[in-house]
């Protein structure tokens, strides 16, 4: 004799579960793996197409589907699943957790490696070097944060708290202005140069290749907006793996 299935137990597999607790209760809904995080970002903006299924359930892994009088009552007349992706918690397994941080990790440490060479050679480390530094340091990744905005944060640790010695790649520029503009601001853009690769003044232009650190092309964008309005140009041509770390200055 076949058992049947309880007519209000639903069994999913393969989802994210969202889950709320209110007024009491535990409310839970069946979602598309990667479609939440779409959906809150704005990526997403259907919700059929982040739900498994519309139905809101008690407990998913049980299939256990919420009483309707249960719904009225926690929530009201409004949109019970919108509410639950947007306010409620997504349930992560043990080993789902483990695999994601693990991708993250790897994903930090490649951004890392892109960005970064060794002082001394001015060359890129590989990205096992840059993971086995970031546990040398006990760098701790947060899982709620894509991996491009922990970058700075991972590189100012490595810095500190580990054995590898590291810098940011130099970043090559060339800036072009008229004349004018260079008399003026010369001065303040040779401050911000590790090294000068090319320096020409022409009959109507200055014309400047060098090296910087990243952090400073927003500080001369900024200095050519504000000074030049828009008659000066600025280029950005590659991150250089043969930078020097003195500073050059033309006379």
């Amino acid at each position: 004799m076949q058992i049947r299935q309880p007519s209000n137990q639903i069994k999913l597999t393969n989802i994210s579960i969202v889950r709320l607790k209110k007024g009491g209760k535990r409310f839970e809904i069946a979602c598309y793996k990667n479609k939440v995080q779409e959906y809150r970002t704005g990526v997403e903006t259907n919700l059929d197409d982040v739900l498994q299924i519309s139905n809101v359930f008690m407990n998913v892994s049980k299939g256990e589907v919420a009483k309707s009088g249960d719904l009225q009552k926690a929530f009201g007349k409004v949109d019970i699943s919108a509410v639950i992706l947007k306010k409620g918690e997504v349930q992560v397994g043990e080993k789902e957790r483990d695999h994601d941080l693990e991708t993250l990790r790897k994903e930090i440490a490649t951004l890392v490696a892109e960005k970064c060479v060794d002082p001394s050679t001015q060359r890129p480390y590989p990205v096992g070097m840059i993971e086995k530094a970031m546990a040398e340091a006990g760098y701790s990744i947060k899982q709620n944060k894509n991996a491009k905005s922990q970058v700075s944060e991972c590189i100012k640790i490595l810095q500190t708290d580990s054995n590898l010695p590291i810098q940011r790649a130099r970043m090559r520029i060339k800036l072009s202005l008229p004349i004018a503009d260079a008399e003026k601001l010369r001065e303040k853009v040779l401050e911000v140069a590790e090294k000068v690769e090319h320096d020409e003044t022409g009959q109507s232009d200055w014309e400047i290749t060098m090296l910087i650190d990243p952090g400073q092309f927003r500080i001369i964008n900024e200095l050519l907006q504000k000074e030049c309005k828009g008659r000066g140009r600025l280029e950005t041509l590659a991150f250089a793996a043969t930078a020097n770390a003195a500073t050059t200055s033309s006379g």
